[in-house]
């Protein structure tokens, strides 16, 4: 540990020094001044629409996610409901005996640097967490300011009728997240020391094979694991740092002057403390991490509403009557609609495919058994903590919006009706900023792995980079260039959900396997 403390502080003093020189030439300006018609270039091929008419547009990238998420459903009737208490269960471990466990010991274990001791004491060939750490890893990566500032653009936008349709588009990306984490454990790789290597790359470049389209599976590989790292960079690092430093700014009335610097470094320090460990230390990390800080932000949440109970039925009212309402705000219903699925998109990221990275590390011999525990994470992600934070908005009234504002300045009002709440929501934004990055480094590094080959040289130059570009985006306001690798995430979209339909229905035997295994247990 004190090797690693020595490192990650050498590392940081210089950068600490670079990034206060640069910040005063206004580089990030003419950065972002230069980078901006490539960010609107792209973001425009990424969000290419269908116009219906009266001002709106349906993005092509919703219509694959929302119509995949609705075939994958059915295709696989209503997974999303029907086994949700078989998803709780396999969390808690009641089908464990399937996998094989019994005591053991680390004593025929490889273990090597950066190896948490307790957490490989199950080691083996079937992978490298916990279905619980598996879970609070990808709910990680996720659960972020989508939930606190997203949830506010969708309402502004689309009125309160966007949190039913965010509902229901979380409610039907279950099912997505079902087929992608199934498929990322089924095709994953596995090293002679255990290590694991998964996600879409693998799951495109196998599968796509054994249907006779190698080259094909190959393109579509090598396209995600670009657009993965370009989104670890952005959307899960720099826009998660440069929120949490600037809220933490804003809280305290700091001076922004080398404020955001210093905070880089100090956020870049812990994040690479994780990081250095892999997917074990993560998955360590994020089981403690992702309860505390969903229950934190619930209970605040929930202080507000139990203070307000009297208008908690309006607001459930208000919701559906507006989601239905042809005049209401953004464009009537359709208007809602859109917002509200293109908000749950961006929050759960189920058909991104991403999840599957952090799943496929999971301690399993059954693929489906990883799929049923995903399904949980939009669940949880949109279904609770985004509701949460919308009927937190309507219920204060923050809806209604006379000073116009938006994003996390709107979700902040709303959560000040209460003492002390502002600073329990900007803790909620460090942790939340804190764990997406942890575990987007980990799908950047699969993918930058995928790319380059998997050597530990290779890796750590990777972690360096994320670690510096964590303190980029606290220092700096690179929104062109954050704009840009955020709408990665939603490219991700495009190859992952083409794998996805001709993968699919490989994963039925994967899932008529583990649910006879289920029903098999003490015959």
């Amino acid at each position: 540990m004190k090797k690693i403390l020595l490192i990650l502080a050498g590392a940081f003093l210089p950068l600490l020094s670079f990034a206060q020189e640069e910040a005063a030439k206004g580089w990030d300006e003419k950065i972002n001044e230069a980078f901006e018609p490539i960010a609107n270039w792209w973001i425009n091929i990424v969000l290419t629409s269908i116009p219906l008419g009266d001002g709106l547009n349906l993005p092509i990238v919703l219509i694959l996610l929302i119509g995949g998420a609705l075939f994958f459903t059915i295709a696989f009737r209503f997974v999303n409901i029907r086994h949700f208490g078989t998803a709780i269960r396999v969390v808690r471990g009641k089908y464990d005996a399937l996998e094989g466990r019994g005591p053991s010991t680390t004593d025929t274990v490889n273990v090597v640097e950066g190896d948490v001791v307790h957490t490989i004491k199950d080691e083996g060939h079937t992978g490298e967490v916990s279905h619980f750490q598996a879970l609070t890893s990808a709910v990680s990566g996720t659960v972020g300011l989508g939930n606190i500032a997203g949830v506010a653009v969708a309402i502004v936008t689309g009125g309160p009728g966007a949190t039913l349709w965010m509902i229901v588009a979380g409610l039907l990306g279950m099912s997505s997240k079902f087929v992608e984490c199934t498929l990322g454990v089924k095709y994953r790789d596995i090293d002679e020391t255990g290590k694991v290597y998964g996600g879409p790359m693998y799951y495109m470049t196998k599968g796509l094979r054994e249907r006779g389209m190698a080259s094909f599976g190959k393109i579509l590989a090598v396209i995600y694991a670009v657009l993965v790292i370009g989104a670890s960079f952005g959307g899960g690092n720099m826009f998660q740092s440069n929120q949490a430093a600037a809220q933490i700014i804003t809280q305290f009335n700091w001076d922004s002057g080398y404020s955001g610097t210093l905070l880089g470094v100090i956020m870049a320090f812990f994040v690479g403390l994780v990081i250095v460990g892999g997917i074990k230390r993560i998955g360590s990390t994020t089981e403690k991490i992702v309860p505390f800080m969903a229950g934190l932000y619930i209970l605040a949440g929930l202080a507000i509403i139990f203070m307000n109970i009297g208008d908690l039925g309006p607001a459930f009212s208000l919701i559906f009557t507006e989601a239905f309402n042809a005049q209401a705000v953004g464009g009537g219903v359709l208007g809602a609609l859109i917002v509200g699925f293109q908000r749950a998109a961006f929050s759960n990221e189920a058909g991104v495919g991403s999840a599957a990275i952090a799943h496929s590390a999971v301690k399993t011999k059954y693929a489906a058994s990883e799929g049923i525990v995903a399904l949980l994470e939009p669940f949880i992600d949109t279904v609770v903590i985004c509701t949460m934070t919308a009927l937190v908005i309507i219920i204060t009234g923050n809806h209604i919006n006379p000073e116009g504002l938006n994003g996390v300045d709107l979700t902040t009002k709303a959560f000040s009706t209460i003492p002390n709440a502002p600073y329990v929501l900007t803790l909620a934004i460090v942790l939340f900023a804190f764990s997406t990055m942890i575990t987007w480094s980990y799908y950047g590094t699969q993918a930058w792995l995928y790319l380059f080959g998997k050597s530990k040289s290779t890796e750590m130059a990777y972690k360096v980079m994320f670690l510096f570009f964590v303190i980029i985006g606290a220092a700096s306001q690179l929104d062109a260039v954050i704009n840009f690798s955020d709408a990665m995430i939603l490219a991700l979209v495009f190859p992952n959900m083409i794998g996805l339909l001709f993968l699919f229905p490989n994963v039925r035997g994967e899932f008529v396997k583990y649910l006879n295994a289920i029903k098999n247990i003490g015959k």
